[in-house]
């Protein structure tokens, strides 16, 4: 086999090369696409490359188009700057209360998928923004203010006063109490005199045992002080002091801060009392770290013992003494502002108040809260306690 190549290549050897066709060139592979599985496989590939193109050419709107790319960075969000407390005491902070109509009708409590709770006496409560349907009560009308005696005037309007013949503001303000003997249980609800809706509604529908509290920074404040005592409630005004956070958590102008000389102190009250008459007493609105001030807190206790008005806090300052008369609250009974939660705080206060002989709750003017309040003490009597007015839980220092 080896001498028959050699004498194959010697044959060959110094021949010119024969030249082919293109046609028998390709002649081969057009036998192979003859075959009838190439043929088909061929086709395939042909049919998915001009699907392909198409696609790819007319699919996109802009294929063929000058394209050109640029960097983008997103810039981070700001957030939002937390508002400040003359914000929050702002009608815009209760805007989903200002549709409410002021005499309300029928409630379905079934409506919106809210919690509803149903008290022992049967009434309903709902958390679901409603206006409050509780029954109005009758009047039972305190003295009209200012009380003869009871007032001097100040740089911005009148300010509390020791009457010469010893009567105080702190007293003579205050709703008439009598004991019967029975655990009593007092209730403050604030943040009165903002949205005229829910304080008619606090005025009207709330038992004249509970104490209302009043903003000073609500227009007209003093025609609404009018009406709560015409209806029978005794009232307070909230002062505004230095929280943790301050300036960026701030309860507003003439707010007291931790760190005022006693000269500051005086002339943020004077303001501050000055801005209506026929409150018995004042609370706090905030104030941790005025709380923890020595030095302003025994300024502002000092002013009011001196101008005979009590001092009543949200439950944060129980350890300071001091102001004309004095009592903290055992609880706020909303801090949770759904029916379920604010009932079990009434229900916890009426639990303490049967342990210790009386209790102390505070709580916000929500819709929700002033309805459930109307709710719960509709019967205290059939329950064995009694409601009071705050005033009546006060304590004179050293007594």
């Amino acid at each position: 086999m080896f001498a028959k190549r050699q004498s194959v290549l010697a044959t060959t050897a110094g021949a010119p090369p024969v030249r082919r066709s293109l046609r028998e060139n390709l002649a081969p592979v057009g036998r192979i696409l003859k075959k009838p599985p190439v043929a088909v496989a061929g086709a395939g590939l042909l049919l998915l490359g001009a699907a392909a193109l198409f696609i790819t050419v007319l699919g996109d709107p802009r294929a063929g188009a000058p394209s050109a790319r640029a960097a983008l960075k997103r810039e981070a969000p700001v957030a939002a700057p937390a508002p400040s407390g003359l914000e929050a005491f702002s009608v815009g902070a209760y805007g989903s209360w200002q549709d409410l109509a002021a005499d309300g009708g029928a409630v379905d409590p079934a409506l919106g998928g809210e919690a509803v709770i149903t008290l022992p006496n049967g009434a309903t409560v709902s958390g679901n923004g409603a206006p409050v349907t509780a029954p109005r009560v009758a009047a039972s009308p305190l003295p009209a203010a200012p009380i003869a005696g009871l007032s001097q005037p100040g740089p911005n309007g009148p300010l509390p006063a020791i009457a010469t013949d010893g009567r105080v503001p702190a007293q003579a303000y205050a709703r008439p109490f009598r004991s019967n003997g029975r655990p009593r249980v007092s209730i403050i609800v604030g943040g009165l005199g903002l949205n005229a809706v829910t304080t008619r509604a606090a005025i009207e529908r709330l038992p004249a045992e509970v104490t209302l509290s009043f903003v000073p920074y609500a227009e007209g404040l003093q025609g609404w002080i009018d009406l709560a005592r015409a209806q029978g409630h005794e009232v307070m005004l909230e002062m505004p002091m230095e929280p943790s956070g301050y300036p960026d958590n701030d309860p507003g102008p003439h707010t007291l801060l931790a760190s005022a000389e006693a000269a500051d102190i005086q002339a943020r009250m004077n303001w501050l009392l000055g801005r209506a008459t026929g409150y018995f007493g004042v609370t706090n609105y905030m104030g941790d770290r005025f709380a923890n001030s020595d030095a302003g807190m025994t300024a502002f206790m000092t002013i009011l013992r001196q101008r005979g008005v009590a001092f009543l806090d949200d439950g944060s300052m129980s350890r300071r003494p001091g102001a004309w008369a004095r009592a903290s609250a055992n609880r706020i009974i909303d801090e949770e502002q759904n029916p379920t939660a604010i009932v079990a705080q009434l229900n916890a206060l009426e639990a303490l108040a049967k342990g210790r002989g009386q209790a102390l709750g505070t709580g916000f003017s929500y819709p929700v809260t002033v309805e459930a309040v109307a709710r719960w003490t509709a019967d205290m009597d059939a329950r064995g306690l009694q409601l009071a007015p705050a005033s009546a839980m006060t304590q004179r220092p050293g007594r």
